[in-house]
């Protein structure tokens, strides 16, 4: 059990990480993007902030910028949807 807790947390970072990298182009725009939760199957869950927050644009920011990132990055994420 030890180690999937290890496992869970190092891939949570990983994924802390590549947002990390796509915040500045976000926060540019007025927004942010939150990390609340990955699962074990691999699905990502962010929570938009800002401009982002109810923005038309953010469904197209999620797929082809955050999701496409993350997936290429790691490969195990299978999703990213947006919680509210």
């Amino acid at each position: 059990m030890g180690s999937a807790t290890r496992s869970d947390s190092s891939m949570r970072d990983r994924v802390q990480g590549v947002l990390d990298l796509i915040r500045p182009s976000v926060q540019a725009d007025g927004g942010d993007i939150e990390l609340v939760d990955v699962a074990a199957d691999g699905t990502v869950q962010i929570r938009f902030h800002g401009a982002c927050h109810g923005c038309p644009s953010s469904k197209m920011t999620l797929q082809y910028g955050i999701e496409a990132n993350l997936r290429e990055q790691i490969p195990e994420i299978t999703r990213v949807i947006p919680v509210t």
